[in-house]
């Protein structure tokens, strides 16, 4: 067990974190998964966890506190009535099962291949919030069943093996198919709800009985840090709603997207090593 003073910095730093993807759920319309689980694989390894578990818990961990920020994020979107209640009552069957299908894979690879995932993933969002333009459109309109259903269950499934939830890819989809910045970001909170909750119980049901994991988890899913980190989320997400509805954010992308890359490169590294 590491000093009393690297557990109090390390908590500290997760405090930070929740901040963050607080600010972030509510600005993106995204959970903070993106935020939070680089964060987790970094403090879950310097407290010596396995690393066959480290990011399947990092990732688990994260579904679990994007439960209730994305609830409030979206509540505060739904007030404020930009929120498109059509698509997510057009997913509320796909993006859920997409969910459920990244736990199913997740507990038969390995942690390589998770990083890895995530790396990509979090690269190709990178390079596209950085060199986005309004103008890029690929429809005007939100494509037909069956391709919108498969959408939402890719979206799903992309999510719940990162362990966010799923703004970034939900904003990409809805504005480039010619809908408002901020309808993408209001809906993307609800496109969250439906992700982490069947998210959450699917990474407790993948990682039941594996060995290696730290006091008080629930499979995949570590309760002192979904209980040290909920809290602060839930406290500032509704000053990142605020900060959405009063300020560009083209600035913004582009720094989330340059943090994208860091963190893809961390992951690529730790790959090599």
């Amino acid at each position: 067990m590491p000093p009393v003073s690297e557990l109090m910095m390390f908590a500290l730093a997760l405090a930070a974190s929740g901040v963050v993807a607080g600010v972030l759920a509510g600005l993106f319309g995204i959970g903070g998964g993106a935020i939070l689980v680089p964060v987790f694989y970094q403090v879950f390894g310097l407290l010596g966890i396995d690393d066959a578990v480290r990011m399947h818990l990092s990732v688990g961990t994260s579904l679990a506190i994007i439960v209730p920020t994305s609830v409030r994020s979206f509540l505060s979107h739904y007030r404020r009535g930009v929120v498109d209640i059509d698509l997510l009552r057009s997913w509320i069957v796909a993006v859920p099962l997409g969910a459920i299908l990244a736990s199913v894979i997740a507990a038969h690879v390995g942690s390589e291949t998770l990083r890895l995932i995530f790396a990509v993933i979090a690269l190709a969002l990178a390079f596209r919030m950085i060199f986005n333009r309004a103008s890029w459109h690929i429809g005007a309109d939100l494509p037909k069943n069956p391709i919108k259903w498969l959408v939402g269950v890719g979206i799903g499934i992309l999510s719940g093996l990162m362990g966010i939830g799923g703004g970034v890819l939900n904003n990409t989809f809805m504005t480039l198919h010619n809908r408002p910045i901020h309808q993408a970001v209001a809906t993307s909170a609800g496109v969250g709800v439906l992700i982490s909750i069947p998210g959450l119980f699917g990474y407790v049901w993948a990682g039941l009985g594996a060995p290696g994991l730290p006091p008080l988890s629930t499979g995949f899913i570590n309760w002192i840090a979904v209980a040290l980190i909920i809290p602060i989320t839930l406290l500032v997400a509704p000053l990142g709603v605020r900060l959405a509805h009063a300020m560009g954010r083209r600035q913004l992308e582009a720094g989330f997207g340059i943090f994208m890359v860091l963190i893809a490169a961390r992951f690529f590294y730790s790959l090599l090593g």
